[in-house]
């Protein structure tokens, strides 16, 4: 089996590449995931302020005439029970219910793709010491093939500065998911659970420009 070592640069720099395009389709998976996240989260808000939406106030005088003028068996029924349908409460119980293991699942996904961007991240180290190595042995009595090898060594530093930028705001990006879908609860105020739709949806630690920069290598 052919090791890093019995390669030479060129086939080290298109290694090195293809694990680029391995790890920004991983970046791509978290991304989706992301979304997705936000989808079931603003899923949860949306059940959560059904099923605290404050009842009918059947204390005013006027709300109890029109109740009372216009009262029938479902009616009082719906009176009762805190002026919700009960299939609309039980429907919202269970959507409350399905978001929140979404997220849990949700979020161990991405830690996953995550260990595999991780092992792509080290791989891609491995390979740029083997290059180093390789131009460390070089002499300079041919300047010019050296300084072709120098530049394609400098075109993959960038590439694995590219990848731990990239993975280092992912990383972030997860542990603020974690923190959000572990706060989650019944009694959490509206105040919060929105801000954490917000964050959630603005993605802060994701720097858009360094990702649009990474694209172009694998376009």
């Amino acid at each position: 089996m052919e090791t890093l070592e019995d390669k030479s640069i060129f086939d080290l720099e298109k290694e090195s590449l293809n694990k680029f395009k391995h790890f920004m389709t991983g970046y791509t998976k978290i991304d989706d995931l992301g979304t997705a996240g936000s989808k079931l989260l603003s899923g949860f808000q949306q059940a959560l302020e059904f099923i605290r939406k404050p009842p009918m106030d059947t204390n005013s005088k006027l709300v109890n005439s029109i109740i009372k003028a216009n009262e029938t068996g479902r009616l009082k029924s719906y009176v009762n029970f805190e002026c919700k349908n009960r299939k609309d409460v039980d429907q919202n119980a269970t959507n409350l219910g399905s978001c929140k293991q979404g997220l849990l699942l949700q979020i161990r996904q991405v830690k996953v793709v995550l260990d595999e961007l991780e092992d792509i991240q080290a791989n891609v180290q491995n390979v740029m010491h083997s290059i180093h190595g390789k131009l460390s042995c070089l002499s300079d009595s041919d300047i010019d093939f050296k300084m072709n090898e120098q530049e394609i060594y400098n075109d993959s530093t960038h590439l694995a500065a590219l990848m731990v930028a990239l993975f280092g705001m992912v990383q972030q990006d997860y542990l603020m998911q974690e923190r959000i879908v572990s706060a989650l609860d019944l009694n959490m105020s509206p105040e919060e659970l929105e801000s954490y739709c917000l964050m959630w949806s603005l993605r802060p630690f994701i720097n858009d420009e360094l990702v649009h920069e990474a694209w172009k290598y694998v376009q």
